[in-house]
């Protein structure tokens, strides 16, 4: 009686066929965004984007101010530091029901309020020339003076293609769209990083720009720095699959994996049987 062979379980044509689909699925994806995850792409100018142009934020409606004064007269300098945080109306004072942060609320009219001088219009200035102000209005007063001022509610949204959108503060007084968008968690396989749409609000205005992270000369651009309440949108490829195709696309990665596994298997049994 004639001894019958084994099949070849690692040769057969099936199995070869199952072992090859995960690696070329692995390799074609690959190949597909590696150019899409690169940013600044091409030769970089370094010359002339060496040159650092931030653009000193201007104060808005909305935005809360910390405003501290030193002068040579202590005693009546602290005056001036007093603020409640449960003042309300034209006080320039955030409500202790809807903030915890104590500071200068700019009124929808572009004012706060401060001691003895009373109304002030800081809307569109920086905090700069805001600070040359009140030392000008406090000299009658105190010997010596001047103030820190810095917005304390700076904030900006991300929105679109990241991984992870939302309302964020600023880290630190300066952020370029790299940084939000790394924030954001980064822009996602189907995000388009040549068309970044950055709405900004000034002197009452809404403004567009528009952002491509892929050329190096974005650094030059003067929506390269975030400012306060601006709205960052990432726009999507218009290859980005629906909510059915992005389900098949899961479908056959999770097909490819069942494969390998039950090739590894065959492949293990072939060996030690």
């Amino acid at each position: 009686m004639k001894n019958q062979t084994q099949p070849d379980i690692i040769h057969s044509p099936p199995c070869r066929l199952l072992f090859f689909i995960p690696l070329i699925f692995l390799l074609f994806s690959s190949c597909r965004t590696q150019k899409q995850l690169q940013y600044l792409q091409g030769p970089i100018d370094t010359v002339n984007l060496s040159k650092l142009n931030f653009p000193e934020p201007t104060i808005q409606k909305a935005d809360v101010l910390s405003i501290v004064v030193y002068s040579d007269n202590p005693e009546l300098t602290a005056f001036y530091n007093q603020q409640s945080s449960a003042s309300t109306g034209t006080s320039g004072n955030i409500p202790s029901s809807t903030s915890t942060t104590s500071g200068y609320l700019v009124d929808n009219e572009g004012y706060i309020y401060f001691q003895t001088i009373g109304q002030i219009f800081v809307e569109g200035l920086t905090t700069k020339q805001l600070q040359d102000s009140l030392k000008e209005k406090l000299n009658p007063f105190l010997k010596n003076s001047y103030a820190t001022i810095r917005i304390l509610n700076k904030k900006f949204t991300v929105l679109g293609e990241v991984l992870k959108q939302g309302l964020f503060s600023f880290p630190s007084e300066r952020v370029n769209i790299l940084e939000a968008l790394g924030l954001a968690g980064d822009i996602t396989l189907y995000g388009l990083k040549d068309s970044i749409m950055v709405i900004r609000e000034t002197n009452g205005k809404r403004v567009f720009g528009n952002l491509n992270v892929n050329d190096p000369n974005v650094l030059l651009s003067p929506y390269y720095y975030i400012q306060q309440n601006d709205i960052i949108i990432v726009k999507s490829t218009p290859k980005k699959p629906n909510v059915s195709d992005q389900a098949t696309t899961r479908n056959l990665a999770l097909v490819a994996t069942i494969a390998t596994i039950l090739t590894s298997i065959a492949v293990i049994f072939n060996i030690f049987k």
